[in-house]
């Protein structure tokens, strides 16, 4: 395990943390942000699968959301809990978008994560169709980390920031 306090935020070594791994893991969806064709920022809920390098969203093909990516693929993505203190993770990197037919791997380990039994018949469903899908990776160039015990927002005021001590902390529990 990665210490976090010893991490600055961007540090892509921020990934090899607890907090980051759990949150990687969760049946959570990502929030992608990226620059729409007219200049304007969007930010879209997507499920994502980490496979320990790059984080993949899928879709079906052809959509405007690759058309855009395709031309401005900088992103920002945003993992996180509703849970108080709120447990953040932030990716920034470069989207990569592949096609190919036939259900995506990543896909259906995304829809897994809320629980084999729920997801089986919809990709059975989808697998004898043989969609057209896209695949959206992105490889981390920068990380931030939050989880508003011992990390917080750059320029967060002292008292935010509680007692010195994360476990004398009223909301030091894990929320995921």
């Amino acid at each position: 395990m990665t210490e976090t306090i010893d991490l600055a935020q961007g540090d892509v070594r921020l990934l090899d943390t607890d907090l980051a791994k759990r949150l990687l893991a969760a049946n959570l969806p990502a929030r992608l942000a990226f620059t729409a064709a007219d200049g304007t920022p969007r930010v879209i809920p997507i499920n994502f699968w980490w496979n320990g390098t790059e984080v993949v969203m899928t879709g079906f093909a052809t959509s405007k959301k690759a058309k855009m990516l395709r031309a401005r693929p900088e992103v920002a993505i945003t993992i996180d809990t509703n849970a108080a203190p709120p447990e953040v993770l932030l990716i920034r990197g470069r989207a990569e978008i592949s096609e190919s037919d036939g259900l995506l791997p990543e896909y259906a380990a995304a829809m897994r994560k809320g629980g084999e039994a729920e997801v089986a018949e919809y990709l059975d469903f989808l697998t004898g169709m043989a969609p057209r899908m896209e695949r959206i990776a992105v490889r981390p160039s920068w990380v931030g980390l939050m989880d508003f015990r011992t990390r917080y927002p750059e320029g967060a005021p002292e008292w935010m920031k509680g007692p010195s001590d994360a476990a004398a902390h009223p909301a030091h529990e894990e929320t995921i």
